[in-house]
């Protein structure tokens, strides 16, 4: 894919036009870039840094990763891509729930920083709840805030109830962000959780918004309104599902963060910022696919 200098300076202003605001006033870019799977296979190595810089360039410097992804390799790639420009990331990684206590978490943060290279993390997030009691896990969370490892701390894969266990912990308030899977094919989030999350102000982070890892994804891309809003909007189908997730990313603090690893897909996720759907379009992919009637346990990939 070919594109000049005026294509990306254009979806660079269109990225930099949308934020979220965290509790703390730092504020993301409403689509970042996740990182599953990415360092896995050596050949596509350089291919996934340059798409990770070309991310950072056009204001998609949010980047996600977990100290499970690769187990470590993702971390190590993002290190070197990001070496030069660390102060321009929003650096986001992931902990282990084996890892969750006091002692084990200042460890594995420790070796997250040193394959990413650097001496902080912006957000650490617990990435699944375990058998440690969230008491102690927040403890861990709060100690490294103080010894400045990491600037924030969130969660991963939790639901409503697991939200409100963590609420009712001394410093569980403290929470940032919850990171879920959610797009147009698995909105259970919607009934319950997103909801709790807004009220209680803390953002969203979806993973798989383009249903990366599912089944669904070929019934979206291949649905005849999914189709019709691409056409409408001269995009992708995968760029309306993008624009979907992020529809009300700033009144829901919804941020997206879709994995590319090629420079062409980075690009294309960067532009899908600009899309906006209009309330019939949204109205026919509601009709479609629409959220469940009650709640549902919550989609994990």
């Amino acid at each position: 894919m070919e594109w000049n200098d005026d294509g990306l300076d254009s979806a660079m202003r269109e990225v930099k036009k949308r934020s979220v605001k965290l509790p703390d006033g730092a504020e993301i870019p409403v689509i970042g870039q996740g990182t599953w799977h990415m360092g896995d296979d050596p050949l596509q190595r350089a291919s996934e840094q340059e798409a990770l810089r070309l991310g950072v360039r056009l204001g998609m410097n949010l980047i996600d990763t977990a100290e499970m992804y690769g187990e470590g390799r993702s971390e190590s790639l993002i290190g070197e891509a990001i070496a030069g420009i660390r102060d321009d990331v929003f650096l986001v990684s992931k902990a282990y729930p084996n890892h969750a206590t006091r002692k084990k978490l200042a460890t594995a943060c420790d070796r997250s920083l040193k394959r990413l290279g650097t001496d902080h993390l912006d957000l650490y997030l617990l990435h699944w709840r375990g058998a440690t009691p969230l008491e102690e896990t927040v403890q861990g969370m709060e100690e490294l805030k103080q010894a400045g490892k990491i600037l924030r701390w969130g969660v991963s894969n939790f639901d409503t109830s697991d939200m409100q266990d963590l609420w009712s912990v001394p410093g569980g308030t403290n929470c940032a962000v919850n990171q879920v899977l959610y797009h147009l094919g698995s909105r259970g989030i919607e009934c319950e959780l997103l909801p709790w999350m807004r009220e209680h102000q803390v953002s969203v982070m979806a993973y798989c918004p383009l249903a990366e890892g599912g089944s669904l994804k070929s019934q979206l891309l291949k649905d005849p309104d999914v189709m019709k809003a691409a056409v409408d909007h001269q995009a992708t189908p995968l760029q309306i599902l993008l624009a979907w997730s992020i529809r009300y990313a700033e009144s829901d603090g919804i941020v997206a963060i879709p994995k590319a690893g090629r420079p062409e897909h980075v690009l294309l996720n960067a532009q899908a910022a600009s899309i906006r759907l209009s309330e019939e379009e949204q109205r026919n992919l509601n009709l479609a696919f629409s959220k469940p009637a009650r709640k549902v346990p919550l989609d994990i990939v």
